[in-house]
């Protein structure tokens, strides 16, 4: 049994984590990318997230990374590793995680003792994550965390996204969700990501989603017709999904306590404000790749 509030962990999440997966659509990043060769956006997001497990080929990347075409994978990895190592990416990285915090949220709050207090926050729970069964979570755990408080709070941040989507992508597992139908189902709670990006970005084709659909529709998770709905027994699995997600995931907040998620909570939000007045989020851009 939690002693945390209902959806406590969840909440937290939702707060922090943007914080985390902004950095992908951050033009610094681009930028960043560019100066060591790797110009191509979906090779530079694989390159991004799967560097700190090394010069991993595509079968490791389309394993953790579960819902892209395993031919965009492998049109990019181990390539990628060719134009720069790990290293040199992982150190891009982080320059662009420094440039893109101190662009949307200032040099006030970057030096604030409030982003100082939510590093520790977020590095406390950290300390409760495990990493079987957790390949992305275990790969990062084992980067040092950065001195400046901005950046490790960016980092902890990084760590808490891996470990809750490791947890997420066993759900899809058990759930019986493949990667398409995993994102088609998604996009039929009316929380996804647009159709036509997921496509393009993912790298499937339109004929692979309406096949994803039928399957879903034989499931009968999937109202027939042409919109996309999902059935009652369809958004019970999904809730399914996000609630055996919220439990396997809530170890690193019960450690933290609920003051501590509370306060962890209302700190992410409000840099969250700050950094969507300063234009962070455009688009679809907190969906999980």
């Amino acid at each position: 049994m939690t002693t945390l509030p209902a959806r406590a962990e969840r909440r937290c999440h939702n707060a922090v984590n943007p914080l985390h997966s902004c950095l992908f659509f951050s033009p610094d990043l681009g930028a960043e990318m560019g100066k060591i060769g790797i110009e191509d956006p979906s090779a530079a997001y694989f390159a991004t997230r799967a560097a700190a497990f090394g010069a991993v080929g595509a079968g490791t990347v389309t394993a953790t990374f579960y819902n892209f075409n395993p031919v965009l994978v492998a049109r990019h990895v181990p390539a990628v590793w060719e134009t720069a190592s790990p290293e040199v990416v992982l150190e891009a990285r982080l320059r662009a995680a420094d440039s893109t915090l101190r662009r949307l949220l200032g040099e006030e709050i970057i030096a604030s003792d409030e982003l100082a207090e939510a590093a520790r926050l977020a590095l406390r729970a950290t300390e409760a994550c495990t990493p079987h069964a957790r390949p992305l979570y275990a790969a990062h755990a084992d980067l040092p965390v950065p001195e400046e408080p901005h950046l490790a709070f960016w980092h902890a941040a990084t760590l808490l996204r891996e470990h809750r989507g490791d947890a997420h992508l066993a759900a899809l597992l058990a759930a019986g969700l493949d990667p398409l139908e995993s994102l088609v189902s998604h996009t039929a709670t009316g929380k996804g990501m647009a159709i036509r990006w997921i496509l393009s970005s993912r790298g499937w084709r339109r004929t692979d989603w309406e096949a994803a659909s039928e399957r879903l529709r034989e499931r009968g998770l999937l109202e027939a017709g042409e919109e996309l709905a999902l059935t009652e027994a369809g958004t019970a699995l999904r809730a399914e999904v996000e609630e055996a997600t919220d439990r396997m995931d809530i170890a690193p907040y019960e450690h933290l306590g609920a003051e501590g998620v509370e306060r962890l909570t209302e700190l992410a939000r409000g840099f969250l404000f700050t950094a969507a007045a300063a234009g962070a989020f455009p688009g679809s851009a907190t969906g999980r790749g």
